[in-house]
């Protein structure tokens, strides 16, 4: 479904300062130029295939299934492609654009990490030097993946300027390319943005959805569902169903409760329309127009922004939006794990949550799939403290301890 001169309906545009006007049509013409080539068609799913580990499988939930009663669920494991996640889908095909464009060096946002990791890993396969904007909250609830970004060879820069998270990092990451954009490619991680980026991004994760089709040709699949942040997993998923007769629906963030500050509800509470970061879409803000803090337990769903290809398949009434508590995306962590041995990621609970909600009531001849993201490894620090606190906390207090004692040993 690509946009009309950069909008869907009323959402999307390109609404950016002189200086970035140039980099985004040079962006676009190339995008325009290379992705239809066969010759970039073809190196792109040589490295689905060799790296990414593509197609991820889709599982018959038969367990959880029998214990909901009710509709038949499936899971799309997202999470089994290399780095843990469908970010890497999007980081891979646009490094690989950058790369046919002549830029020698990449620079990415990141929320919850998972994005800055398949950017690093994407740049130091293909061998481009990376840099990772991410706010300094971000940083410190998801140390594993900026150890993982690291590792990659990328430079990760806290940004500690507003809330400290993703809207901040984004910002930081717009600075330098309008500062260095003739060698420098921005590799924005979600379906956001100025255009061509929200096109660009559905088209790099459209592979979901293409892979679910003919994985489950022979099952009349019922409702899809899909965590909603910004949502590039989502509208990578929907992209290949929106013609279909089956219900789409986007989860975001119901956080800790009703209020400004407590969620990151967009669709069905809070959101207004406005221009934020080069783009038109719901957004929430406060009465001056200045986006309002956020939260939710999950770092990549506390975006104060929705993808506008989704606000405008939102509004239309062709996605239904829910939303899911914390607590609930917990528990639907624990569900998962117990009942299949998969572990999801945060954002992608909240999609098993509203799943679990719905499976129910439904009948038995029902199918539903659920877009598991990513998986929940990255997770860790937050899920173990809020669902084995005691333990967790005698675990961390013996490895500083362990580490103190080992500096003291080597003097």
């Amino acid at each position: 479904m690509p946009s009309r001169n950069g909008y869907f309906g009323e959402f999307g545009g390109r609404y950016v300062a002189e200086v970035l006007r140039r980099p985004l049509e040079e962006l676009e013409e190339a995008f325009h130029r290379f992705y239809p080539d066969p010759a970039f068609q073809s190196e792109l799913e040589r490295l689905r295939v060799e790296y990414i580990g593509r197609p991820t499988p889709v599982l018959r939930a038969h367990r959880a299934s029998e214990e909901l009663g009710g509709a038949n669920i499936y899971v799309k494991l997202e999470g089994l492609a290399n780095t843990g996640a469908h970010k890497i889908n999007n980081a891979m095909g646009q490094a690989l654009l950058a790369r046919m464009m002549g830029k020698t060096r990449i620079i990415a946002e990141t929320g919850a990490g998972q994005h800055g990791v398949a950017t690093a890993a994407a740049c130091a396969r293909l061998g481009l030097p990376c840099r990772v904007y991410m706010g300094e909250v971000d940083v410190r609830r998801q140390r594993p993946n900026v150890f993982l970004m690291e590792l990659f060879g990328a430079e990760v820069v806290p940004v500690t300027s507003g809330t400290r998270t993703l809207k901040d990092a984004v910002n930081e990451a717009l600075r330098d390319w309008a500062a260095s954009w003739e060698n420098t490619h921005y590799l924005l991680g979600s379906a956001l943005g100025p255009a061509p980026f929200p096109d660009m991004v559905r088209e790099f994760q459209s592979v979901i959805g293409r892979e679910v089709r003919e994985q489950l040709r022979d099952v009349k699949l019922d409702a899809i569902l899909a965590c909603v942040g910004g949502g590039s997993n989502a509208i990578g998923l929907f992209s290949a169903f929106v013609d279909e007769d089956v219900r789409l629906i986007g989860v975001e963030a119901g956080g800790r409760g009703p209020q400004l500050g407590e969620n990151a509800v967009r669709m069905t509470q809070a959101g207004r329309v406005g221009i934020v970061q080069g783009y038109k879409s719901y957004f929430i803000l406060d009465d001056d127009g200045q986006v309002e803090r956020t939260h939710s337990v999950s770092a990549g769903l506390d975006y104060a922004g929705i993808g506008p290809e989704l606000a405008f398949l939102g509004k239309s009434g062709r996605v239904e939006f829910q939303s899911v508590t914390d607590q609930e995306t917990l528990d639907a962590l624990k569900f998962f794990a117990r009942t299949e041995g998969i572990v999801f990621a945060l954002e992608s609970a909240h999609a098993g949550a509203a799943a679990i909600r719905l499976a129910p009531h439904l009948p038995r001849k029902a199918n539903i799939l659920v877009n598991m993201s990513g998986r929940g490894d990255k997770d860790i620090f937050i899920t173990a403290k809020a669902l084995q606190p005691q333990q967790w906390r005698d675990f961390l207090l013996s490895e500083a301890a362990s580490i103190s004692e080992a500096e003291k040993h080597h003097g």
